[in-house]
């Protein structure tokens, strides 16, 4: 067919789907819609019940408003800090821990530590030929996208991949909780060869190093990286492994798990949800965000010119128009939001090292001010505070990290959340998921071809 026939043929059809699936906006109120799954008030629609992770950010009065309350990120039942403080007491490295409690429940005794990390380090090296035929063979510009396919081509080096007992699914889950680091870090180098014309590195992962001390190593020419460095991303990916069951990729792996099918195509969904600008990108919009603050305000440290340039922003008159503050507000957490506390007090320590704490502290003006300027501006009476995101992309950025590398490095915590989803799907779900959709499209008397 003629491109440009084909092209024409491709617009109508699009100008055809634009006219004919808007919905009147009326309607959703008419019938109750709770869009994006969300109450009235904000709240999510309650549609299951979850023993693995909880996020506290407000209670319910008795009038059925919320009463803010400072941020906890619960993982089993047990606060995220309490595991981060007790991982510093012994010096250990903390997300393999974590994991581990996130799957099973429990918290291990070191035996059972160890006995866990030698597992996921056994595992980290990919299957023979897996790199040649999966990774350089088709790359693809864009990591996660990279990142989905490999995770459903691990299906074809799965001696029973349908197998789907509580054992095998077991099994699968932490062998992708163990390979998700070098995936994603073998797919980026490929990236650098094949669209960026760099060179690529392919580093074989040690055994004995955590996931944080494999990514770094992985990604960087020459291997090396500090104590602190490997700290922060650990903690990282800690702060980002699990955030309840109704978060959107994790609610995907609970709607496909319940369809009855592999933990590939389960998983595989789960990272193409996270992959939406929407949900797991959201660190990039800050630290582009904050590359138009640094180049218009001249001196970061004068706290008027950042409020005036927040305010610009939250007016749509600066950076991209939308309104937004990036890196403010959570669906939940209200005074504060204990990862993007946690995160902070360990990047001002990176920022000392790094020679960055000017930088940081434009960051902790940012965090000061700009809360009160989105409800000032936008005359909101919801309480926000400063996200995780505004943290996170800062600190990879200091990791030297590179910003295609952002979101993935999501999924290499959020594999651990995923995998405990999924188990708790396969045990104790049971029925498919199946919500209504009310239909809103009149009947039609049918016209015969020949006479349209």
């Amino acid at each position: 067919m003629d491109e440009k026939l084909s092209a024409k043929m491709l617009d109508k059809f699009a100008s055809l789907a634009v006219l004919n699936d808007p919905i009147d906006p009326r309607l959703y109120e008419k019938y109750d819609v709770k869009r994006g799954l969300r109450n009235a008030n904000g709240t999510g629609v309650l549609v299951g019940l979850t023993r693995i992770g909880d996020v506290v950010g407000y209670q319910i009065g008795p009038d059925g408003g919320k009463i803010p309350v400072p941020g906890r990120l619960v993982y089993r039942g047990y606060d995220v800090v309490d595991l981060i403080r007790d991982a510093e007491r012994n010096d250990q490295y903390c997300y393999e821990q974590c994991a581990y409690l996130l799957l099973m429940g429990e918290l291990p005794t070191q035996k059972e530590l160890d006995i866990f990390r030698e597992y996921l380090g056994t595992y980290r090296t990919l299957p023979e030929g897996f790199t040649e035929d999966m990774l350089m063979k088709a790359p693809s510009p864009d990591i996660m996208n990279k990142l989905a396919r490999s995770v459903l081509a691990s299906y074809s080096y799965d001696p029973d991949p349908e197998d789907r007992s509580v054992v095998n699914i077991m099994k699968q889950c932490v062998t992708l909780i163990s390979r998700f680091s070098t995936l994603a870090a073998y797919a980026y180098q490929v990236k650098r060869r094949y669209y960026d014309n760099t060179s690529m590195f392919i580093h074989n992962p040690k055994p004995e190093l955590s996931t944080a001390e494999n990514f770094l190593r992985l990604i960087r020419p020459d291997t090396l990286y500090t104590k602190l460095e490997a700290e922060i991303l650990d903690l990282a990916l800690i702060l980002h492994a699990e955030h309840g069951g109704g978060n959107n990729s994790s609610l995907t792996v609970h709607v496909v798990s319940s369809a009855d099918t592999d933990t590939y195509s389960a998983i595989a969904a789960a990272v193409g949800s996270l992959k939406g600008s929407r949900h797991g990108g959201a660190n990039i919009r800050v630290v582009e965000m904050m590359d138009e603050i640094k180049k218009n305000v001249k001196d970061w440290a004068n706290e008027n010119e950042v409020k005036e340039y927040l305010y610009k922003i939250a007016r749509k008159e600066a950076f991209d128009h939308t309104g937004k503050i990036y890196g403010m507000g959570h669906a939940v957490y209200t005074i504060s939001d204990p990862r993007a506390l946690l995160l902070r007090d360990k990047a001002e320590e990176l920022a000392k090292e790094k020679g960055m704490l000017e930088e940081f502290n434009l960051y902790r003006l940012v965090e000061k001010y700009a809360p009160g300027i989105v409800t000032e501006v936008h005359n909101s009476d919801k309480r926000i505070c400063a996200n995780v995101d505004l943290y996170s992309g800062f600190v990879y950025s200091m990791l030297n990290i590179p910003r295609e590398l952002f979101t993935p490095i999501f999924a290499i915590a959020r594999i651990a959340g995923w995998s405990a989803h999924r188990v708790e799907e396969v045990v104790a779900g049971g029925r498919i998921y199946r919500p209504a959709y009310k239909n809103v499209c009149e009947e039609r008397t049918y016209v015969p071809i020949e006479n349209r």
